[in-house]
């Protein structure tokens, strides 16, 4: 189920959003008796799914994962790299796999699809998530977009519930201000980023935080986004601390930035 996309994959691309799911969700996958990855829609290349299978193993090491493309050829194309821990197979939106997995990533994939298919989309991944329960808080689903060269992402983190927060991730020296995230923004919200609406009321009072913030530019891009984060808890709920803000990034409650109507 779904469409194919364009396939563009770079080396190196998805490394802030793995960085994060490995650092939020490693202790999940630690747990699991079957902790199994999808990467889904990776595109004409292989790379991101070696490179998730390499990322996730740091924080748990009986992680697997497994790459799922809708383009026959490039399942073809894949299957020379699979290894212990790591496969290929043919598929969309269904995800062809015997068991509920503890992690889908989702990276660029709903970039070409209508705002409208998103939230059956999202319904439908999240239904095959691993269930909470005994502890858990189930499996996760992050879906988001970045830029070519990963130096800008935004995504969504959701569990077997639906979504539960939003992620802004930067190379901070790449950025004029935060607003620059916006074409980065999912498809959920790209469309979104007009007057009235909570993710363009989040963006504009965080460039008001990071010109107020400017006098910490003197010791460095890091130290100003700490205290533009700071200054932004006051009006928004931030979910996450310094050592998340010093990776340049920024976790928000869904529930806050959520389209109206």
């Amino acid at each position: 189920m779904g469409t194919v996309t364009r396939g563009t994959t770079n080396p190196n691309r998805l490394r802030r959003m793995d960085r994060w799911i490995a650092a939020t969700h490693g202790a999940e996958l630690r747990r699991a008796a079957d902790p199994v990855a999808v990467d889904l829609g990776y595109g004409a290349a292989p790379w991101t799914a070696v490179e998730l299978l390499a990322r996730l193993r740091s924080v748990a090491p009986r992680a697997r994962v497994v790459g799922v493309e809708i383009e026959p050829a490039r399942v073809a194309a894949a299957q020379p790299y699979e290894r212990e821990g790591l496969a290929f197979r043919h598929g969309g939106f269904e995800l062809p796999l015997p068991q509920r997995p503890q992690l889908v990533r989702a990276a660029n994939v709903l970039r070409q699809y209508d705002e409208e298919e998103v939230a059956g989309v999202w319904e439908r991944l999240c239904a095959r998530l691993a269930p909470a329960g005994g502890g858990s808080a189930g499996g996760l689903l992050v879906e988001g977009t970045c830029d070519e060269i990963g130096r800008r992402h935004v995504w969504v983190a959701l569990g077997p519930e639906g979504p539960r927060t939003v992620t802004f991730a930067a190379r901070l020296g790449s950025l004029e201000r935060p607003s620059d995230l916006a074409e980065r923004l999912p498809k959920a919200l790209i469309h979104r980023n007009v007057p009235g609406e909570p993710v363009h009321a989040f963006l504009r009072d965080f460039d008001r935080a990071w010109a107020a913030a400017a006098p910490y530019a003197s010791y460095g891009a890091r130290q100003r986004w700490i205290r533009a984060v700071r200054d932004l808890m006051a009006d928004w709920p931030v979910t996450d601390g310094p050592v998340r803000w010093r990776q340049g990034e920024v976790t928000v409650r869904w529930g806050a930035l959520a389209p109206r109507g």
